[in-house]
């Protein structure tokens, strides 16, 4: 017997939207897709704690209601976001923002993978704070790669490496997030040993403006050695 999907029924655009991507697990099956194609397996990996027939299920929905659908080439026993579902980009990351503020210290049974460290170095990033210096910033959370490119006064983040980064950072990604959430001191991770900052000062000091971690670009030098004096 067909599960009959529960509905808000008001004639409201967000009521609407929360009709399709409301239900538990949806959106966290589309931060998924935001970062590339992906096989069944490879969901049902990355969704611990999802059962096989609700991913299913939630598959076949979105798919009915065109924001995914299978993907071609190297991936065609996958799935991918349409034009459409790829429109959530931006909503996603704003979400992915404003929970970052949320969250507390990491529970040990929370799970944490580091692939999402990619979604939130797009969900932190302030294109407003590029400035005019052409570089590029280097993170690896678990052996897991991406940086962001700032060129021509745009900041934009790409999965890999790139060449001659201008700033590393090297972490796991339970303190990756923990900084990113305002729950870890960047610099305080520096000193415990849990997070490697390799880079020319202001180029960190950019870096971490660009990210919203630090106010202004005296920040790092005096949070810095407030932690050596912690310490």
């Amino acid at each position: 017997m067909a599960r009959t999907r529960r509905s808000y029924n008001q004639y409201c655009g967000l009521a609407s939207a929360l009709d399709i991507i409301g239900e538990r697990w949806t959106l966290l099956i589309v931060r998924e897709l935001l970062l590339g194609p992906a096989r069944y397996r490879d969901l049902l990996d990355s969704l611990p704690g999802i059962g096989t027939n609700l991913l299913a299920e939630r598959l076949k929905f979105l798919a009915e209601q065109g924001v995914i659908r299978r993907a071609a080439g190297e991936n065609e026993r996958g799935y991918e976001l349409t034009e459409h579902g790829e429109r959530l980009r931006e909503p996603v990351l704003q979400i992915a923002h404003w929970g970052l503020e949320h969250l507390g210290a990491p529970d040990e049974g929370q799970e944490v993978r580091p692939h999402w460290g990619f979604l939130a170095v797009q969900s932190m990033l302030d294109p407003s704070r590029a400035g005019d210096a052409d570089e590029c910033y280097e993170f690896r959370v678990d052996g897991t790669d991406f940086h962001i490119r700032v060129e021509g006064g745009r900041a934009t983040a790409h999965e890999g490496r790139c060449e001659a980064p201008a700033m590393l950072a090297v972490t796991d990604a339970r303190t990756f997030v923990e900084i990113g959430s305002g729950n870890l001191n960047p610099f305080m991770a520096v000193v415990s040993g849990r997070l490697s900052l390799d880079g020319d000062e202001e180029c960190v000091q950019r870096a971490m403006a660009l990210l919203g971690l630090i106010e202004g670009a005296e920040a790092p030098r005096k949070r810095s050695q407030e932690a050596v004096e912690a310490v």
